[in-house]
This record gives C-alpha cells, sequence and structure tokens, in this order.
C-alpha cells in the first residue's frame, strides 16, 4: 500500500480508528478494533469510492439498529464548523464515510437524513450524499435546499449549490436538471453575489455546468446577473461560469465578458521552438499580436493544442495564455512556456501535434511540433 496515491490512500484500517475513537467517546460499545480489522481486510483492490462504502459498512453493522439512533451518534461526533478556508479534505476529509452512511441508509428517513447532511456539510460536504434524496425525495428536498440558500452558514449555502449541479464530477448525473435547469437556478438567484468564495465557486460551477447542456439558458441568466447585479462578486462568478463556452469561442460569451474586435486582430507571426520534442521537455510558443483596427480592443489570446490520440485522431486541449488591450493600430509580442508533463487525465502519444492561437474565439494561427516517445 506504500505505492499508493491521492485521497484513497486515507481510507483504510487507520481511518476507521480515528472515526471510531470518536464514536467510542459517545458510543463506548463501539467496536474500535473489529472496525478497523475488517476496513483493513475489505480495501485491498479498491479505488475511493468503494473503499469509502466499506467504512460507511461498516459503522452501519456496528451502531444501533434503528437508523435515527445511529445517525444521531454520528452527528454527534462531527466537531467544529468549518470557517470560510478551511479545507474540508484537509481537516475533515475523514467524515466521507459518514456522509455516505446517510447517503446509503437514510433514503427511508428523509427528514432526519437532511437535517443529518446539513449538519455534516458544516464540517464536511454533503454534495454527493445529497443527490438521491433529489432523486426520490424531489418535491422535499427541493423545498430544504432552497431554505439552505439563504442560510447563515457560508457552508449549507454552498450545499444548497453544489448538491444540485447537473455534471457534479465523481457523482451521478441529475438528468432532472439536464432537461430543465430552471429549479437549479431559482435555487442559484440569492447567491449570484455572495460573500462567499467558497459559494461562489460553486455556483460559477454549476451555472458553468448548464452552459454545457442549455447553453442559450447560461447565456440569458450570465447576461441579466451581469446588468442586474453589478457586484466585483457577480462579475466574477459570470467570468468564471463562461468558461466553457469562451473555449469554444461562443461570442455571445465573449461579448458579455467584454471581449471586442475579434474580427480585427492578426498574428502576423507564430513559433514553436524547439517543433520535436519528447515528455518533460517544454516548448515556447512566442507571437506577434496585432490590433488592424482604428479603435482599441479587449480581447482574450488562448492556445489551442490538439494532442495526438492512439487511433491517430486528435482532441483539443484550451489552455489560457492572456487577456489584454490593444490600442488602435498596437502590435506586441507575447511568450508561453508550456510544458509536456504527465498528468493522470492524459496519456501522450508520438505524433504531430496542431497547435492554435485563438483570439476571442476565432483561430487566428497555427503551428505544429513534432512529439517523440
Amino acid at each position: 500500500m506504500a505505492s499508493e496515491y491521492g485521497l484513497k490512500r486515507h481510507f483504510n484500517g487507520e481511518a476507521a480508528r480515528l472515526i471510531g475513537g470518536h464514536i467510542q467517546g459517545v458510543y463506548p460499545q463501539f467496536d474500535v478494533d473489529g472496525y478497523a480489522a475488517e476496513v483493513e481486510e475489505r480495501i485491498p483492490g479498491k479505488e475511493l469510492k468503494d473503499r469509502v462504502l466499506v467504512l460507511a459498512g461498516g459503522l452501519r453493522s456496528r451502531l444501533p439498529e434503528n437508523y435515527v439512533d445511529a445517525v444521531g451518534i454520528l452527528v454527534s461526533i462531527l466537531g467544529d464548523e468549518l470557517a470560510e478556508g478551511e479545507g474540508m479534505f484537509n481537516t475533515s476529509w475523514y467524515l466521507m464515510p459518514v456522509a455516505r452512511f446517510v447517503e446509503e441508509y437514510g433514503l427511508d428517513d428523509p427528514e432526519v437524513s437532511l437535517d443529518a447532511l446539513v449538519e455534516i456539510t458544516r464540517r464536511h460536504t454533503a454534495e454527493y450524499a445529497i443527490r438521491p434524496f433529489i432523486e426520490q425525495h424531489y418535491e422535499m428536498t427541493m423545498k430544504r435546499i432552497a431554505e439552505w440558500a439563504h442560510s447563515p452558514s457560508h457552508n449549507v449555502r454552498r450545499l444548497a449549490s453544489e448538491g444540485i449541479r447537473s455534471r457534479l464530477p465523481w457523482a451521478r448525473t441529475l438528468t432532472v436538471f439536464v432537461r430543465d435547469p430552471q429549479p437549479v437556478l431559482e435555487i442559484l438567484e440569492p447567491l449570484r453575489s455572495d460573500p462567499s468564495e467558497y459559494v461562489r465557486k460553486s455556483v460559477a460551477n454549476n451555472l458553468n455546468d448548464i452552459s454545457k447542456d442549455a447553453p442559450e439558458t447560461a447565456l440569458a441568466t450570465a447576461l441579466r446577473w451581469s446588468e442586474e447585479s453589478p457586484t466585483p462578486e457577480t462579475s466574477w462568478i459570470v467570468k468564471h461560469s463562461l468558461r466553457t463556452l469562451v473555449k469554444e469561442g461562443n461570442q455571445q460569451a465573449l461579448t458579455i465578458l467584454g471581449a471586442t474586435g475579434g474580427d480585427h486582430i492578426r498574428v502576423p507571426r507564430l513559433q514553436l521552438t524547439p517543433q520535436s520534442l519528447t515528455i518533460g521537455d517544454t516548448i515556447l510558443i512566442s507571437l506577434d499580436i496585432k490590433n488592424t483596427d482604428d479603435q482599441p480592443h479587449s480581447i482574450t489570446v488562448d492556445y489551442v493544442v490538439h494532442h495526438v490520440r492512439k487511433n491517430g485522431r486528435s482532441i483539443p486541449k484550451v489552455f489560457k495564455l492572456t487577456t489584454l488591450d490593444l490600442a488602435a493600430g498596437e502590435q506586441r509580442t507575447l511568450e508561453k512556456a508550456h510544458t509536456i508533463r504527465e498528468v493522470q487525465t492524459r496519456k501522450y502519444y508520438a505524433g504531430e501535434h496542431v497547435v492554435d492561437i485563438q483570439v476571442n474565439g476565432l483561430v487566428r494561427a497555427t503551428d505544429r511540433f513534432d512529439l517523440r516517445i
């Protein structure tokens, strides 16, 4: 297990002892040793979510049979609420099996479970655990979520947004909101200028999710928010919520963010150095960019690397380069160092890789480099 990496490596017998020790303080008959031994025996070969389920299952078999009593014990060990900026995966990561406990065993007691999820999210998160309650107890859960959006707790307000994201990473898709995002937007409305960065990030991510399935709805919402709520907080949310559409070159999204004049921008020179490299090497992207108009323009400059796949096709990946203002007739030189480094989400293959320079979503120059494996 020494070679394990990522969050999953923490969910083992030691995590069981940590959770069990807290439980034993309020429920003395809890079998900490047996719990730790069972977890250690059952986790080999399992990934994060399955490991967390093992820990949750071990709790279920050792806590009172009555769910209300069992979840009451778990709520009593949660500790103090996290302050703004305290990372749940740094401070209270070990509570993940507690949230999973409610998700797996609490659907028949939704009122009690929703109360428990509020308390859990104050110390950790309930963004995954809330989703089956939305699916099976929709009216009740959405009513509660609407109330949470007005909570004095930034953690609870964040759950109101994060828990209803249609495409939350590592969670099952909430197809009800893919088909109709309007109920989500109603929840987000009072959060569009939230004072908490933690909440704002969630709201931006939520609207970005919506943009993938209902771009016109997301654009209309972003424009309305910008006009009705001209605050720095709303401006930040709008900018980050439109990032997928901006990367796709959506001109309305770029206009909402103040980008202008893409048709007047030219890239007379683009140079990639070196033009042949291996994994671990760094390529320098150097270009001249010019505003040919007699008016100043605000522009967003991205570069797109078309990564070669195993079948010989390519998949584009957009990287931010810069945003800048160019005076009438102004030309500037821009440079960016890009390292071809191994990442868990991408496997490299040898071949010619195309690089596009994209200005306000419009391709303005193209060059190539050869990747050797």
